[in-house]
């Protein structure tokens, strides 16, 4: 078989403030693969299915040395994120041809493992897409699980307040915890948002760019749960309408990444109300849940019990605009690219 095209998205400059597309990332065709004789050193061929787009991708994109709790992305190289692969042939006993797998890839066509190491077998259920395993049952869906898992202490007949509450991370949780019989407060960005927060069961929706957080709070709280995907004045205004004992988690927030921080201006009240702070990173807490996780929410997804929504593009040339519109808040679901069919 001759070679063909392995094209691949190329981490290529340092972006000031939002990432620009075709010269933060570059969209690449000059790599060709031979799929048929190319060595697999004892490891196995994976075609890319499905990639996700991340808001913390964008916090990869920054200069080498750079400390993080992620690696930088490497100037010249392929990004990498969360995807779903089939495996075409394979030296490895350990991972049959034909195999569907998840985890982290380069943003490339094909690429060869050394070995399954921090990859997980799929078995699809047959009423999702592949695109699913990337966004509610995926890394969002597991971030969801595990954080509202580990840190919300959630009790019947509690408040709980999520912001950017449309998005897949946001989204899960209301549903986690309306499943757990808890008053969801929710905001998000835009109307449509709003609506679709409605749809999943927020019992309380509202735009907060056109809405006081202080107001719905004090009239709806005290909450006893947050979690936060933004931050900012909005984080105060929830620590000022937060229960005696209230849990906090905090997830990355994207407005970060591109224009700053904006630091805490009412700390006092974590030790005024006695509240519980926790950071969400999901790799340092699937291992206790993953298999809870993959035991019933894939299957609950499946029969329409948990709802999801998606923004798919096609094409690996899409990628530095999907990651744009993820830095901007213009996604209108899981940002998702698909790459090829199986």
């Amino acid at each position: 078989m001759a070679p063909i095209t392995n094209a691949r998205v190329l981490f290529a400059a340092v972006p000031k403030d939002f990432p620009i597309p075709g010269e933060t990332t570059v969209h690449d065709t000059s790599a060709k693969i031979d799929l048929e004789t190319v060595p697999l050193n004892g490891g196995f061929l994976i075609k890319t299915l499905v990639l996700s787009i991340d808001p913390y991708m964008r916090g990869r994109m920054r200069p080498a040395g750079t400390k993080s709790y992620s690696e930088a992305f490497t100037l010249g190289a392929p990004i990498d994120g969360y995807g779903v692969c089939v495996v075409l042939r394979s030296e490895n006993s350990a991972v049959a041809p034909g195999t569907f797998v998840y985890g982290t890839f380069p943003h490339q066509q094909y690429t060869v493992l050394p070995n399954p190491q921090a990859l997980t077998f799929l078995e699809k259920d047959p009423k999702l897409p592949w695109t699913v395993y990337v966004g509610a049952a995926g890394m969002p869906g597991q971030t969801a699980f595990c954080g509202w898992k580990e840190f919300s202490h959630a009790k019947k007949g509690e408040t709980a307040f999520v912001t950017t509450g449309a998005g897949p991370v946001g989204s899960m949780v209301i549903q986690l915890a309306k499943r757990e019989g808890l008053k969801v407060i929710a905001s998000a960005g835009s109307d449509e948002k709003v609506e679709f927060m409605k749809e999943i069961g927020a019992d309380v929706a509202f735009n907060y760019k056109t809405t006081d957080t202080r107001a719905v709070l004090a009239r709806e709280g005290p909450v006893d749960v947050f979690w936060d995907n933004v931050g900012g004045d909005i984080l105060d205004a929830a620590l000022e309408n937060t229960a005696i004992h209230g849990r906090h988690t905090f997830n990355p927030r994207p407005a970060g990444y591109n224009t700053g921080y904006q630091g805490i201006k009412n700390m006092h009240e974590v030790f005024a109300r006695s509240l519980t702070i926790s950071g969400i990173l999901v790799f340092r807490l699937q291992y206790k849940y993953a298999e809870e996780f993959y035991a019933t929410i894939p299957r609950a997804l499946g029969a329409g019990k948990i709802k999801y929504r998606e923004d798919v593009s096609r094409g690996l040339e899409t990628v530095g605009d999907m990651i744009l519109r993820v830095q901007e808040g213009r996604n209108t679901g899981k940002a998702v690219v698909v790459v090829s069919e199986e």
